[in-house]
């Protein structure tokens, strides 16, 4: 709230350096916003809509689009974002559930938290490779997104970036990417694989939960924990090996895999993973713990 009430303000110059404008930050500075085709500008930045546009074209010199600045525009079905604009704000697109594909400018080199949370009818959409991170819970949600490129730039995957992105068949994640946040692509229902790259040091808690129908997983020698519940709910997935790095593991990391045999390259259970669970596989209903079976020393053959 910023600038909030400033209601003789007529004019401001943001400079570049501004990376973000939270939302509110100008409210009631009815002589400065100036409105376009229901959309909201003050100076070259985009603060807010009106929920009833359907098809948006940014002004050309606009550099950034503020913090909830699309929030709930249900109606918006297509939105073109000149190569001026820099910086996409957190929730700028959150429950814009008509939008069906969007394209983000090469310009782009920050996407906040959130942006496309819940917009269920996002099938595709291009990530350019001047983004680095993807922020958490930017595709919360996404439950038509059926895939999506994620480009070399790219270092960091938040924590629930694709949760519950149901449509979700394949992705591959590039060796630029170092960490994976939590939850992050729990409850991707239909992917069937996913390799996780040497540069991943860190399987976080229920990173890859509830990906029932994920049939085949890569674990690389670079991975030296894995968190609790991190692939609870794979219930398709038949085997996965461990390797010799993993010196920690949580525990229910397979809970409710019951077709899955563990393969590890240790001989023996290492000192660093949960002494009881951390292989648990369900509980029968006469209070019975059931747990995955487990091939000690194994070399591949």
């Amino acid at each position: 709230s910023a600038f909030a009430g400033c209601s003789s303000l007529t004019s401001i110059t943001i400079p570049s350096s501004v990376t973000s404008i939270e939302r509110g930050a100008f409210s009631g500075c009815n002589n400065l916003i100036q409105t376009e085709n229901g959309i909201q500008y003050v100076d070259k930045w985009v603060i807010d809509c009106d929920t009833s546009v359907q098809t948006i074209s940014l002004r050309s010199n606009a550099v950034g689009i503020g913090d909830y600045a699309f929030y709930n525009c249900s109606s918006l079905m297509s939105i073109t974002i000149p190569n001026s604009v820099t910086s996409i704000g957190e929730y700028a697109f959150r429950y814009c559930s008509s939008l069906t594909s969007i394209t983000i400018p090469n310009s782009v080199t920050s996407i906040g938290n959130s942006v496309f949370y819940g917009c269920s009818s996002l099938t595709s959409i291009e990530i350019p490779n001047s983004v680095t991170s993807i922020g958490n819970s930017v595709f919360y949600g996404c439950s038509s997104l059926t895939s999506i490129t994620i480009p070399n730039s790219v270092t960091s995957i938040g924590d629930y970036a694709f949760y519950n992105c149901r449509k979700l068949t394949s992705i591959t994640i590039p060796n630029s990417v170092t960490s994976i946040g939590s939850c992050a692509f729990d409850g991707c229902s239909s992917l069937t694989s996913i390799t996780i790259p040497n540069s991943v040091t860190s399987i976080k808690e229920e990173t890859f939960g509830n990906c029932g129908s994920l049939t085949s997983i890569t674990i690389p020698n670079s991975v030296t924990s894995i968190g609790e519940f991190a692939f609870s709910g794979c219930s398709g997935l038949t085997s996965i090996t461990i390797p010799r790095n993993v010196t920690s593991i949580e525990q229910y990391v397979f809970q409710g895999c019951r077709m899955l045999t563990i393969f590890c390259e240790a001989t023996a259970r290492p000192s660093g993973w949960d002494k009881s669970r951390w292989n648990f596989c369900y509980r029968t209903t006469g209070g019975e713990y059931i747990y995955c079976p487990v091939v000690w020393g194994y070399t591949g053959n």
